[in-house]
């Protein structure tokens, strides 16, 4: 329990207390007696008096001050009056936005990229993301996208691409929510999601713990940007050594400058706080890799990834006969490296190593084709 102290405020105004009581008791008798006939005058003779006094006690008796408050109640007032209030002052977090490196976007001497046929959706996507150019968001980063993802105030490059995701949805009956694109506003779990599906392209051409990379149908490994991005891919930018994920756009084309470098034009939220086109170019360091909106890319597996590319490999291995079914499980473990190599063991020429390579899965899906054209049910005609 605390001690509590007397003020000097509160001690003057107990001294005035202990000096005008007795005052008060004998002073009207005294003065009332010697006035005599004119006693009646003594009441209106003492009004300044008592007046006075109390002018000069009240400040004592009543006012508080830092002395009168205990050490926590006077440390909370203090910071009240020192603190700004978060609602009225918010101080934004340090960020750091993708640095456009292109100088003149859209400038004479580009050419646009032709990219062949694309899926019925992107132009789709690409129309409900440029219906959306120009919003910016309101106080303290409000958007309808973080709205929509569950929160109002986050930081939206994701969410502003999830939600033209879920438009196209919505208008067009698709399903390309988590199934084409993911949903989310994690840092790094869209990356994480295009990996596990095999369709995250790394501009360097090697994905970390999984191995290098190769485009479907090439008969080489992927080289630094070899890959082009196309229209309704997704490009994720890293800031840091780690190669953690901190933006992402949504790719509206790609172009090719006077001097032959590939520029990638971009729709993008919160960069740094409105819905805009953008340009950067391929060889950007900034630029992590792709989420590719189809499946374009073939990736080395090892034990410990997982995914829906390690679930092919194990409904393959299965289906040539190394590969028991109750291991079907989308996880590359022990059960999985042993039946690669006792594949690889077949294979003229390869070393034994249990990492599911690109020479390893073309070796597989050659011997599933040779399968299925050497099993009679295959070649039955049916109505």
């Amino acid at each position: 329990m605390k001690q509590e102290k007397v003020s000097f405020r509160q001690l003057m105004a107990l001294l005035w207390a202990g000096l005008l009581g007795p005052a008060a008791e004998w002073l009207p008798s005294m003065v009332t007696e010697r006035a005599g006939p004119a006693g009646w005058l003594v009441p209106l003779l003492a009004l300044p008096v008592l007046l006075a006094a109390l002018l000069l006690a009240a400040p004592c008796a009543w006012a508080t001050s830092d002395e009168d408050l205990d050490e926590e109640t006077l440390a909370a007032q203090q910071t009240a009056a020192v603190t700004p209030d978060p609602a009225a002052t918010p101080v934004p977090p340090e960020q750091v936005y993708a640095i456009s490196d292109v100088d003149n976007p859209g400038e004479e001497g580009e050419t646009r990229i032709e990219e062949g046929t694309r899926p019925d959706f992107v132009e789709k996507l690409l129309e409900v993301a440029r219906g959306e150019l120009g919003y910016a968001e309101g106080p303290h980063s409000f958007t309808k996208y973080g709205l929509w993802s569950g929160d109002a105030n986050a930081e939206w490059c994701a969410e502003f691409i999830c939600w033209c995701v879920d438009q196209v949805d919505q208008r067009y009956g698709t399903n390309l929510l988590d199934v084409v694109y993911p949903n989310y506003s994690g840092q790094n779990t869209g990356r994480d999601w295009f990996i596990e599906r095999g369709r995250f392209v790394y501009r360097k051409g090697n994905c970390p713990d999984w191995g290098y990379q190769w485009l479907l149908g090439s008969d080489h490994l992927l080289q630094k940007n070899e890959y082009i991005p196309r229209a309704g891919d997704l490009v994720f930018f890293s800031y840091n050594e780690a190669g953690d994920t901190e933006h992402v756009a949504l790719v509206e084309y790609c172009t090719r400058d006077a001097e032959g470098n590939v520029i990638i034009h971009v729709i993008e939220g919160n960069n740094p706080s409105s819905v805009q086109r953008n340009s950067y170019s391929l060889n950007n360091s900034q630029v992590l890799g792709f989420g590719a909106c189809e499946d374009v890319v073939g990736t080395t597996m090892r034990y410990g990834n997982r995914g829906d590319k390690v679930l092919w490999l194990q409904q393959a291995l299965h289906t040539l006969g190394y590969l028991e079914e109750k291991h079907l499980t989308g996880a590359f473990g022990g059960n999985t490296r042993r039946a690669v190599m006792d594949f690889q063991a077949g294979m003229e020429g390869k070393t034994v190593n249990g990492l599911a390579d690109r020479e390893t899965q073309q070796a597989i899906a050659a011997a599933l084709a040779e399968m299925a054209y050497n099993d009679p049910n295959s070649w039955l005609v049916t109505d």
